[in-house]
């Protein structure tokens, strides 16, 4: 198939427009057949939950061309797994596993000319939706929802790629209150957040880091993706009911304990932060962003790791994308080939 005449190598991390979505409703009880539709746009009602009562979680996922011409998705089961328990959790109808992986091969086989070439640092990122599209006035759950997945080719989450960033602690903002939504990938945990971010990037800062809500001693999540730091051979991230379960952490832990380090998940006070030999960011959209320093921007500390991203990180970066690129045995069953 002929590729999409795109500048791959230098994609930033941002919606293009491909050729078609799929999308599938459930009413009466029941979810439909999946539908394949070119438009870029949903029909709503004014009275959707989604809009009024923030019922709505999705998913990011990565597709990735492999040298061999095979397109390789990584780890769809943990997405789908975890859009069932945030449907759950606020109420929602949950996507069977099996409609999920349908939907994301449909997408992608129906976009495959825009899944980024081998060795231009380029994926295809997928994108699941599941939100409440049936009306209300009263605040209950809808009777009705609508599921749909689309995609777009990226490049870097960051735009200094696998470079070190600075970070900045906000204390004054909690992104998620402790037994809230934060274990779940919904919209506004999000928009909890964005006020925070620009004001970081504003001075000059590529995320924030947000310390647990309660009594703002513990290292909750960096932005939008996980913490992790690295010291005495051992990987330590949080341990928090606040933080999403990100899919590349979990595969980070286990390449960790494949390379010999031990594994730590626990909760990680402020204080600890000056003891780390490197510290990252991880998740599927930036994969790793190693930090060069972090500074509190109530207390004025500052944390250096250095402007290099550390030994451990780049081997564990560079591994789970050999993985993904299918360029390494797959020895966990993390990829399904398409």
């Amino acid at each position: 198939m002929e590729k999409a005449n795109l500048d791959w190598s230098n994609l930033s991390f941002a919606y293009k427009d491909t050729d078609y979505n799929v999308r599938c409703y459930h009413r009466n009880g029941e979810w439909g057949e999946l539908e394949v539709s070119s438009s870029n746009t949903i029909n709503l009602h004014m009275a959707a939950t989604a809009l009024h009562y923030g019922q709505e979680a999705f998913e990011g996922m990565k597709a990735f061309m492999g040298k061999d011409g095979k397109i390789r998705i990584f780890r769809w089961e943990e997405n789908a797994r975890r859009l069932i328990n945030s449907a759950k959790g606020i109420m929602m109808e949950p996507v069977p596993e099996e409609l999920f992986k349908s939907a994301i091969i449909k997408a992608v086989q129906l976009n495959e000319k825009y899944v980024p070439p081998y060795g231009t640092g380029a994926s295809l990122y997928i994108r699941p939706l599941l939100i409440g599209s049936g009306p209300r006035v009263g605040v209950k759950p809808a009777d009705e929802y609508l599921f749909m997945v689309f995609v777009t080719p990226v490049g870097p989450y960051f735009k200094e790629g696998f470079n070190p960033v600075k970070i900045q602690i906000a204390r004054d903002v909690d992104r998620a209150a402790p037994q809230g939504t934060g274990r779940y990938k919904v919209g506004g945990n999000y928009a909890a957040s964005l006020g925070s971010g620009v004001r970081a990037h504003d001075e000059g800062f590529a995320a924030c880091l947000y310390l647990d809500a309660k009594e703002k001693k513990y290292i909750d999540e960096a932005g939008p993706a996980n913490f992790f730091g690295i010291k005495e051979n051992t990987y330590v991230t949080p341990k928090s009911d606040s933080i999403l379960p990100s899919i590349t952490n979990k595969s980070l832990q286990q390449l960790a304990k494949d390379m010999g380090l031990k594994v730590e998940q626990r909760p990680v006070p402020v204080e600890e932060l000056p003891t780390f030999d490197e510290v990252g960011a991880c998740g599927t959209a930036a994969v790793i962003s190693p930090v060069k320093e972090i500074q509190d921007r109530d207390t004025g500390d500052v944390y250096n790791y250095g402007d290099k991203p550390g030994t451990i990180s780049t081997k564990l970066y560079h591994k789970l994308q050999a993985i993904q690129n299918g360029d390494e045995e797959d020895q966990h069953g993390w990829v399904l080939t398409i």
